[in-house]
């Protein structure tokens, strides 16, 4: 259980079968909404308002037309990709939804796509029909697109008074010191900054799942780098195109002292529902703790030990007998946390579920500010973005990046436990949103919408936050009754895991 669970008031089933038969294909026109501008401030390169599918080399067009017609009658929906696929066929089936196999057709009342084309976003009929990634997420979940972002944000910061801006962190009370390699300026500032005893972590601009990544341990690597980005600018004089830049890619102080259980390294995945962009609704929720299979050693040259995600895990000889190992549940965490730094390091009890906790949630919420203005609005586009976490040895919570698409396999129990819980609220919450909308008398119940929208962060900032800071029902007595949205207390107080927005420091 990931997000803030939500109650459905049972006089609302005839509404419910209402709004189906609208998300089902109604042909009422979609209201015109005008995207923000992508722009960054840092100097771009040529290419980057190209599409995402053209951006980043790895993604592909959409699938080709299956002939396959659903048994029934609608609403319908549609999913490209694998990941996460049959869980979200799993939630819609249970709704009584039909899979459709044709990205071209108009119909669908839910499409979730692992790719983004331009194909996909056609005939999106705003405020009827639900779309998974928001077209221009990548302003977020980009590494130089969160750079860019933070940086603008931190410029402004500097300009407004401080007591304006004092809720705001600094970039480098969370974010690694970073560099843009595709820019010459921060190129020449990086090899003039690094020193032999620095060890930096070089990334691709889109890439996930570790692909591209490397260390500069040492100043043979970083001449290494210096003679390959100029070999590569060589390269491109010759062939007559001067004015193409570099592979996007950034550079990042590696954090050499992170905390460590039982030896090894470990980050966090934590979750960041944008709910709707058109107003902005976001949900937080915790995720789980990724660990390597072998203990950390900062001079290793094996990347298993240095990257905790399950596909770089994978490539460790280890890893078949250590799967259920490499991921531990945030109370586990807690726990473990509890009994082994608490007193030594002088920690409040259950620091993992309540400073951490809010500190993770400050840093999302700070990022999404940051980027905010940036993003494609729509009502009926959501995102799920995983954000990844890492504690040092002095408890400083660092934001390591932000990802479209996150991974959703279930390879192991924990993630058994947790992945489809994420899926089937994320879901949830976007039919009721949509549902809303579409039956507008749902609106003149208040109290129904506080209970999917439980705190108000700022209303002058126009963000409706939500979030749980323990991932379990179980634990708050909440007992899924049927549909992912409707609960029922057993435990005898309402939603008592809801953290309220005054905690939260923005």
């Amino acid at each position: 259980m990931a997000f803030v669970p939500t109650r459905r008031k049972k006089n609302t089933k005839s509404s419910k079968r209402g709004s189906n038969q609208r998300l089902a294909g109604s042909s009422s026109a979609a209201r015109d909404t005008s995207t923000n501008s992508e722009a960054e401030t840092d100097k771009a390169k040529p290419n980057e308002n190209r599409t995402e599918s053209q951006t980043c080399p790895q993604e592909k067009q959409p699938e080709k037309e299956i002939p396959k017609a659903p048994l029934g009658p609608g609403p319908y929906f549609y999913i490209s990709g694998s990941n996460g696929a049959g869980l979200v066929s799993i939630y819609c089936q249970s709704r009584g939804w039909q899979r459709i196999y044709d990205n071209r057709r108009e119909d669908y009342a839910l499409k979730w796509c692992e790719i983004k084309c331009r194909e996909t976003y056609y005939h999106f009929k705003e405020g009827e029909q639900l779309l998974y990634q928001i077209p221009n997420n990548r302003v977020l979940t980009s590494k130089i697109g969160l750079l860019c972002c933070l940086r603008e944000q931190e410029r402004v910061m500097k300009k407004i008074s401080r007591s304006s801006s004092s809720k705001l962190l600094k970039m480098e009370e969370f974010f690694p010191e970073s560099f843009r390699l595709d820019l010459k300026d921060e190129r020449d500032a990086f090899f003039e900054l690094c020193k032999e005893e620095d060890i930096w972590i070089c990334k691709p601009n889109c890439s996930n799942q570790g692909r591209g990544i490397f260390l500069l341990k040492n100043p043979a690597s970083v001449n290494s780098l210096q003679a390959k980005l100029h070999s590569t600018k060589e390269h491109l004089l010759n062939k007559g195109v001067p004015h193409k830049a570099p592979k996007a890619r950034i550079v990042q102080r590696y954090i050499q002292q992170p905390l460590l259980l039982e030896g090894k390294k470990f980050d966090v995945r934590s979750y960041l529902l944008i709910a709707c962009t058109a107003p902005y609704v976001l949900f937080f929720a915790q995720g789980y703790v990724r660990l390597t299979c072998v203990n950390y050693d900062a001079a290793s040259d094996d990347l298993t030990v240095h990257l905790t995600n399950q596909h770089v895990q994978k490539k460790n000889s280890l890893y078949s007998q250590l799967k259920d190992e490499t991921v531990w549940r945030m109370e586990h965490f807690n726990s473990y946390v509890n009994e082994k730094f608490r007193k030594t390091n002088g920690l409040p009890k259950d620091w993992v579920l309540t400073v951490f906790t809010k500190r993770m949630q400050q840093i999302m919420l700070q990022c999404f500010l940051a980027a905010k203005h940036k993003l494609d609005r729509k009502l009926g586009y959501f995102d799920l973005i995983g954000c990844d976490f890492l504690i040092d040895e002095n408890f400083k919570v660092w934001l390591l990046e932000m990802n479209a698409n996150p991974a959703l396999h279930t390879n192991c129990q924990a993630l058994r436990d947790i992945i489809p819980a994420v899926v089937n609220e994320s879901l949830g919450i976007q039919v009721w949103l949509l549902e809303m909308n579409a039956n507008p008398a749902l609106h003149t119940n208040c109290q129904a919408l506080r209970d999917i929208i439980p705190a108000v962060v700022n209303e002058s900032l126009g963000i409706q936050v939500g979030f749980c800071s323990v991932p379990d029902p179980a634990v708050a007595g909440l007992e899924c009754q049927g549909n992912p949205l409707d609960f029922t207390n057993t435990a005898g107080s309402s939603y008592p895991n809801y953290t309220k927005s005054d905690k939260i420091l923005m």
